[in-house]
């Protein structure tokens, strides 16, 4: 295994001399901070993940999808979850 070197900037290289001499005094609220990032860290894990979902649509729908995934050269389940997605973020709007 390669060992790289990290470079730090000047304040962590005060942090890391502490730290070699034993003089690091952690905050006070060092373990509130560390539990916000963990909490942080779990909910983008989660947030991260995929979930397969059971949806049903009018075939001549899906024939229209998979037609356009088609002619992007992409597969049909990547196209809905792109609109999907776009959805979400507020990118597309639909209109009835």
């Amino acid at each position: 295994m390669i060992k790289k070197k990290i470079i730090l900037d000047s304040q962590e290289k005060r942090i890391e001399r502490a730290l070699e001499k034993g003089d690091f005094v952690p905050s006070p609220d060092s373990r509130e901070i560390n539990k916000l990032i963990k909490e942080a860290a779990k909910n983008y894990q989660e947030l991260s993940k995929t979930k397969r979902i059971t949806i049903r649509v009018k075939q001549a729908d899906l024939i229209k999808v998979k037609v356009k995934a088609k002619q992007n050269n992409i597969p049909y389940q990547r196209l809905l979850n792109a609109l999907i997605r776009q959805f979400a973020e507020g990118r597309t709007l639909l209109r009835f």
